[in-house]
């Protein structure tokens, strides 16, 4: 009702920056700090994150906040030989130096036989259980490290710590390293048994994202040592200096999310150490031999090489080259601008490294997206994410201690009657294929008839999973782990493990997906079911949009006798985002809808004119794009210029949910797509 009659008020708190500390409309001010958290939770999710960690600090003190630095000294005291290190990685660290250094205080060396550092792969498994097994008897150091390479493995790891407590010495030490499962792959707990984290001491020594500490801790690595053993000190400085600060950006861009990278890479202060040490080498040869600096090289050294050697996704490595094609230019000598808005490289001239020093603790700007080249809505999708995470973090471990048994079967009752009720009958196959000649099948239909035949797998799954599941809280079936999982699915509105192995990628909660669903049984029954291409293609709703976009080369292929392997598709985006509006099908190629656009917005063109990509608006985090017409072209006709590479993914996951590169175009004035590569462009599929 307070929502009703101070809608302006409401819309004001809703607009703050800050919104978890301006003060609420009357009439709610005197709200308490956790019912401020629910407000936030339901219109602010972004700020939830920083409301929660003001509750935790009032409540229970900044201890619950503040990471103290990393003592090993400390860490050693905790533990005993009983009680392994457990080390999860994080990028941009590596516990090996600090072990490796404590270790030697206490006499535990390589050199004497009573440190020894294992890196886990296919062979080791026999030469990792020797080494428990000596050192428990002599009172030594084992450092086990990425023991999540060996998932089969880590029984008998779990096996061999048990035994081995029978006879070790106080001395011995077990160190194990891992890395975090990805999204993918699960919590942890899953990962590694459940018995070796329980008895470990666990350590995560996560790197500061903010760049300005990421920038700190660089440069700490070095000393005026280094700049005096480069034989061009002027442009080692300078060039030292950007690398440094892009050393901080690709680790501070980690918590931007799949904007930010599809994946967290291991980026760490080895890769800029020795990205240093080739920087000087080349300075001094360069020097000797009286050359040019050989800035080509040194890029592909750092971006291909070094840095480039931890990506796996293409786009990501993009990302990296083009901020080293903007930062190790020969205009840092002069005043480069490093980041947008105006943060320039210092005169190396006037500088040395104490001067850097000061220079990053004085005038270094505050902290803003800008800076990464991202919009501040990437900040804003961050935020929201990782408000959500933490709550489906809550949620998975409340009362997770017993499993999936934890909540009550018959609780689904009411959840399986509605989804079994709205879900539709499966297509009818049978008719649809007696409808069509032999010699009248072409890639559209095949098409969809390939759409069909997995909507009505994925259909007839759910249907026998939730008739199973009845029967089963009626005592007719015995409950099986499956029944328990799809009951727990169903309470906490998530996708079905069972239904999503079937399905098409999708961050939805269970309702959206389902209704999403339903939507696209309609659109296949209609376009499967008329035998005819509709007016556009609802293209997200595909189960495989890129078997869908080649059936558009393999038609234009056939009907020109081009060779099909040097064909490309071309886009070219109208001025329409209603379908209905599409008068019908285009004269080449075909229409389709159902893109979002991440990291951009699109300014739609004048009378008949294509529009062009323009800079985010303000939390609009997924603008949908306009009906796009899609035709095929031979490769040597496909003009990029004024065009940006854009990368479609299925879902804002990114990474492994890439469908196709479209061209999007830029506006005219616009001739480089580095702008919108570090902004991280790209369409998706779905408005997750």
């Amino acid at each position: 009702q307070n929502l009703e009659q101070d809608s302006l008020g409401w819309k004001r708190w809703c607009a703050e920056e800050r919104a978890e500390a301006a003060d609420l409309p009357r009439g709610c001010r005197e709200l308490s700090t956790f019912h401020r958290l629910l407000l936030l939770r339901v219109l602010r999710p972004d700020r939830i994150g920083a409301a929660l960690t003001q509750f935790v600090v009032d409540n229970l003190g900044s201890d619950f906040v503040d990471q103290p630095p990393f003592d090993m000294a400390q860490t050693y005291e905790e533990s005993t030989f009983l009680t392994p290190i457990f080390f999860v990685l994080f990028p941009g660290t590596d516990p090996t130096p600090v072990v490796e250094g404590f270790a030697r205080t206490l006499s535990m060396t390589e050199a004497n036989g009573r440190f020894t550092n294992i890196s886990m792969g296919q062979g080791q498994e026999q030469v990792a259980i020797n080494a428990l097994n000596k050192a428990a008897k002599d009172g030594g150091w084992v450092m086990l490290q990425n023991i999540h390479l060996m998932q089969a493995w880590l029984k008998s790891l779990e096996r061999a710590l048990e035994l081995i407590e029978e006879y070790a010495t106080p001395e011995f030490r077990c160190i194990l390293t891992s890395e975090p499962p990805s999204p993918l792959q699960g919590t942890l707990w899953e990962m590694v048994p459940e018995s070796v984290l329980q008895r470990c001491v666990k350590i995560a020594d996560e790197a500061p994202t903010d760049l300005k500490s990421n920038l700190r801790r660089a440069y700490a690595k070095f000393s005026q040592a280094s700049v005096d053993a480069c034989l061009k000190p002027k442009e080692f400085k300078a060039t030292l200096f950007a690398l440094c600060f892009f050393h901080s950006l690709i680790l501070g861009r980690i918590k931007f999310g799949p904007q930010g990278w599809s994946k967290k890479y291991p980026f760490n202060d080895g890769d800029l150490t020795i990205c240093a040490q080739v920087l000087c080498n080349y300075l001094n040869s360069a020097e000797r031999l009286g050359t040019e600096v050989p800035w080509p090289d040194l890029r592909y050294i750092f971006g291909e090489i070094m840095y480039g050697g931890h990506i796996t996704d293409f786009w990501d490595r993009r990302v990296c080259n083009t901020y080293l094609a903007t930062i190790i230019l020969p205009e840092l000598l002069s005043n480069l601008t490093l980041a947008p808005p105006a943060f320039k490289s210092p005169d190396a001239s006037k500088m040395e490294y104490m001067h850097y020093q000061k220079f990053i603790e004085e005038r270094f700007p505050p902290e803003q997206p800008q800076l990464f080249s991202l919009h501040p809505n990437a900040e804003i999708g961050f935020l929201t994410t990782q408000g959500d995470s933490i709550f489906k973090t809550i949620q998975s471990i409340s009362g997770s201690d017993i499993g999936a048994g934890s909540l009550d079967l018959s609780s689904s009752q009411p959840l399986i009657t509605r989804y079994s009720e709205e879900l539709p009958s499966d297509l009818d196959m049978v008719d649809f294929r007696s409808k069509v000649k032999e010699e009248e099948y072409t890639p559209y239909i095949i098409t969809s008839f390939q759409e069909s035949d997995r909507v009505n797998a994925l259909l007839q799954e759910v249907r026998n999973s939730l008739a199973e599941l009845e029967l089963g809280i009626s005592g007719q079936l015995n409950v099986t782990k499956s029944m328990e999982s799809l009951s727990e699915s169903l309470q906490l509105n998530r996708v079905n493990e069972a239904w999503q192995n079937l399905a098409y990628p999708s961050l939805n909660s269970l309702s959206a997906w389902f209704a999403d669903l339903i939507s696209r049984v309609a659109v296949l029954g209609a376009w499967a079911g008329g035998r005819e291409l509709l007016r556009s293609i609802w293209i997200s709703g595909l189960f495989n949009p890129m078997a869908f976009l080649t059936a558009v080369m393999q038609v234009t292929a056939r009907e020109n006798s081009l060779p099909l392997d040097y064909m490309t598709n071309r886009s070219r985006f109208l001025n329409t985002r209603d379908p209905s509006e599409i008068g019908g099908l285009p004269a080449n190629g075909v229409h389709i809808h159902g893109l979002f656009m991440e990291g951009a917005s699109w300014e739609d063109g004048k009378g008949d004119d294509e529009g062009y990509l323009a800079d985010s608006k303000m939390k609009e985090l997924h603008p949908e794009m306009p009906v796009a017409n899609i035709y095929s072209v031979h490769i040597e006709k496909m003009d990029w210029i004024h065009m940006y590479h854009c990368p479609v993914f299925m879902t804002a996951q990114r990474g492994a949910t890439f469908v196709v590169q479209v061209n999007v175009r830029m506006d005219a004035d616009d001739d480089d797509e580095g702008h919108w590569v570090l902004a991280g462009a790209g369409l998706l599929m779905s408005d997750d």
